[in-house]
């Protein structure tokens, strides 16, 4: 695949919060976009909507992603079982599984994945270890996948912003697990965006991972009084205890924010790694965002915009602020 064509490409995960950013991103770069969905219902109400082909059916349907993948160039992979449920490994391993064997037979030319940004070596959490299983079987599928990884995502509606969001607005003091002095490369959604965007006419048959994140690296206690500062809180006073397990820290993330358990506790979970690029080739092979990479102040003034009740659609405003597409809780 060289620059100059432009690729077909298919959208899972549409209506979540990357796919949602992701469709309106594609067709402003020219690209055709087929979307793959449950419920086309569920994206009626998207102002692209009409500017896709929709593919109704279920991406654990071998027969379901044949329709979908066929005549497809480049097959985004935005699929995850974050739901709290046990088995979300299993689920998770053989949705990668059937994706993939579906891909290569269709002749799909590329994969690409967003995954979760992880240290090279040691214990994962479960939630990690599931995001770089997923990755390490796409690429083992015999279709070459651009494997994205990233940590923390700055944007109004990605769950763990609105995990530090809450965090900081709600508790001027807090009693928190070691895990806040851990250090973090978080990314704003606009250039996860550009990456993603970018993957899709990368030159060759790539078949490997690349760390994305932003130019600064901050602990979590670092973004939870940069966030205050921005948002024109006073500063918080936070004080960490040695023992706190990550299933009862995400009880208190839980008390504290609107985001689901199901969803806080494998961001909770994954919190007691520190998360850091040990790789730059991403700027090589896709080139830096116009304007260069967003900073986290900025990525939080632009996230803070607009009010929770002002959702327009994906597309018309800033990614980062909340859109129509988000989660109730969002915001």
């Amino acid at each position: 695949m060289t620059s100059s064509q432009q690729p077909h490409v298919l959208v899972t995960g549409a209506t979540g919060y990357i796919g949602s950013r992701l469709v309106p991103v594609l067709l402003e770069a020219g690209l055709r976009v087929r979307v793959l969905t449950r419920s086309a219902d569920r994206l009626r109400a998207r102002k692209w909507a009409d500017d896709v082909e929709v593919v109704e059916g279920d991406a654990t349907s071998r027969q379901d992603l044949e329709t979908a993948l066929e005549g497809i160039d480049v097959a985004y992979y935005l699929l995850h079982s974050m739901d709290g449920k046990d088995d979300f490994e299993e689920r998770d391993r053989e949705l990668a599984r059937t994706f993939g064997l579906a891909a290569q037979g269709a002749g799909v030319g590329r994969i690409v994945y967003l995954s979760g940004l992880h240290p090279s070596s040691g214990h994962l959490s479960a939630h990690l270890a599931s995001r770089v299983e997923v990755g390490d079987l796409l690429m083992a599928s015999g279709v070459p996948t651009v494997v994205l990884q990233a940590a923390i995502i700055l944007g109004s509606g990605s769950a763990s912003f609105e995990m530090l969001r809450h965090l900081t607005k709600k508790l001027p003091v807090m009693v928190t697990p070691k895990w806040v002095n851990n250090r973090i490369q978080p990314i704003a959604i606009a250039d996860v965006l550009h990456y993603l965007v970018g993957a899709a006419t990368l030159e060759g048959e790539v078949n490997r991972t690349f760390d994305i994140g932003g130019p600064e690296v901050l602990t979590y206690r670092e973004m939870i009084q940069r966030y205050a500062t921005v948002a024109g809180l006073r500063s918080r006073t936070i004080r960490t205890v040695p023992v706190l397990t990550p299933g009862l820290a995400s009880h208190w993330v839980g008390f504290v924010t609107p985001v689901p358990s199901g969803i806080a506790k494998p961001l909770v979970g994954s919190l007691i790694h520190e998360v850091v690029c040990q790789e730059h080739d991403i700027d090589d092979a896709v080139g830096d965002p116009e304007g260069g990479k967003t900073g986290f102040d900025d990525a939080v003034r632009a996230a803070l915009g607009g009010t929770a009740k002002d959702r327009p659609e994906p597309g018309t405003v800033d990614p980062a602020r909340l859109t129509a597409a988000d989660p109730d809780w969002a915001g």
